[in-house]
């Protein structure tokens, strides 16, 4: 009778936990119809033909080629040993974003750079990043591209910044561990550093990862962002280069949490390679990270 009894409490726990044990594994975000994602797409050099596009005189567009249309194919799959690859051009500013938004999870890729460049960076570092909890409409920021979220850097190595570093998009606002040789010298991520807050009304705008782990150009780097509500971890290539806390955006009456939205993938002027993303939902910081918080 007992074992009979064990044996069904097991049957029963499994039963129980099957669904939230399922719910816990990396589940993958990349097919070949891009069945999870969304397009937008800001406004065109002037040397990119778009039909239908109203332009000024001088041949400046006056307007942006909006959500879900890519005559160009800026974001295109193709399949490499069995799976699927994405490329974006960089063609013509914007962003591969999801359709659902996502909360307190593990998102990892790898990525790995091309060799395309397009006005104006055409002569600086290939760049481009992961934009997370973005929220509201896209186009609200600088560069007319993407909506208000954080962002974790993806940067050739040079002297223009590292992959991991973080970068205020639109009227993000966070705190990071960060010092600064002097007034006009960047900030570096130093967990040792006291915190300061980056971004909003006032903020700097942007801060350096801690230190450069990116693989050689052409090479597959693994990059991982561990986010639970206003934390969060960048790590690449299975390093911390930076954490951060207190996801933000200024309000009038003070600030409000920035703590889930969209993932939004960049078009940003150069030529980039992703495969195997995947994501998958958590209850907390992983305690092997906890340190970072303290």
């Amino acid at each position: 009778m007992t074992r009979f009894c064990t044996l069904s409490l097991t049957l029963f726990s499994l039963t129980l936990l099957g669904p939230l044990a399922a719910a816990a594994q990396w589940q993958p975000l990349l097919d070949a119809e891009l069945s999870q994602w969304r397009t937008y797409l800001g406004y065109p050099n002037p040397g990119t033909p778009v039909a239908n596009l109203e332009r000024s005189d001088d041949g400046e567009y006056l307007e942006p080629v909006g959500y879900d249309r890519d005559d160009w194919n800026i974001f295109s799959v193709s399949t490499e040993s069995g799976e699927p690859v994405l490329r974006i051009s960089g063609e013509i500013y914007g962003g591969l974003f999801t359709r659902k938004d996502y909360g307190n999870y593990r998102l990892r890729m790898q990525v790995k750079w091309g060799e395309q460049k397009w006005p104006p960076r055409e002569e600086l570092p290939l760049d481009t990043g992961i934009l997370y909890h973005g929220m509201g409409e896209h186009g609200v920021d600088y560069w007319r591209a993407w909506p208000r979220s954080q962002e974790f850097q993806i940067v050739q190595q040079g002297v223009e910044g590292l992959t991991g570093d973080w970068w205020k998009i639109a009227d993000s606002q966070i705190d990071i561990r960060c010092v600064s040789a002097g007034e006009e010298q960047p900030h570096t991520y130093d967990p040792k550093a006291p915190v300061k807050t980056f971004g909003g009304d006032e903020g700097p705008i942007t801060c350096r990862a801690s230190h450069n782990n990116e693989k050689p150009t052409g090479e597959w780097n693994t990059l991982e962002l561990i986010t639970f509500e206003d934390k969060s971890l960048h790590i690449v290539n299975g390093e911390v280069v930076m954490a951060l806390s207190g996801s933000s955006y200024p309000t009038e009456s003070g600030t409000a949490p920035l703590t889930q939205g969209q993932v939004v993938l960049q078009s940003e002027a150069g030529e980039v390679f992703y495969r195997r993303i995947e994501w998958q939902p958590i209850g907390d910081i992983p305690e092997e990270y906890h340190a970072y918080f303290k």
